[in-house]
């Protein structure tokens, strides 16, 4: 599993013209699976990211939690962060998970997230073609790989 997570005062997902998943003070996580992902990997990352210290306390240090702020989550499924280019120009995807594994274990992972605490959690539409809008604050961006 791979997440690209950032800190964002704001972001929104939209589809189709229309907007599926809007947040603000918070974090968007950026979510791909690999083939060989499970239920302890989706557990692990999600308590992660929630007890992540990354949010700035009252002196400016990373020193804060998700759950410290009360900031919400985006979440988005991004096949792609599974793409290789070793060999040629084109990405290969061979290591991503089948689109249907790939969905349950999103689901299942949105379902982990929320378990861990008073949580807003909204997310992209898996599988379509998304665009996805964020204002990064600081920039703060981290890569989580399990």
């Amino acid at each position: 599993m791979r997440v690209v997570v950032q800190r964002v005062s704001s972001a929104r997902v939209t589809v189709d013209g229309q907007v599926v998943g809007a947040i603000g003070n918070g974090l968007l996580l950026l979510v791909g699976m690999h083939d060989h992902d499970d239920h302890d990997v989706l557990r692990w990352v999600a308590k992660k990211i929630v007890d992540m210290r990354i949010f700035a306390d009252q002196d400016g240090k990373m020193n804060r939690s998700l759950l410290d702020v009360g900031g919400q989550v985006l979440v988005v499924s991004q096949f792609t962060l599974y793409g290789r280019v070793e060999k040629g120009n084109r990405p290969s995807f061979v290591d991503a998970a089948a689109p249907e594994k790939a969905n349950m274990l999103y689901e299942a992972f949105i379902a982990e997230l929320s378990l861990h605490g008073p949580l807003s959690v909204e997310t992209g539409t898996f599988g379509a073609h998304m665009e996805v809008s964020l204002c990064n604050d600081g920039p703060v961006t981290i890569l989580i790989e399990r």
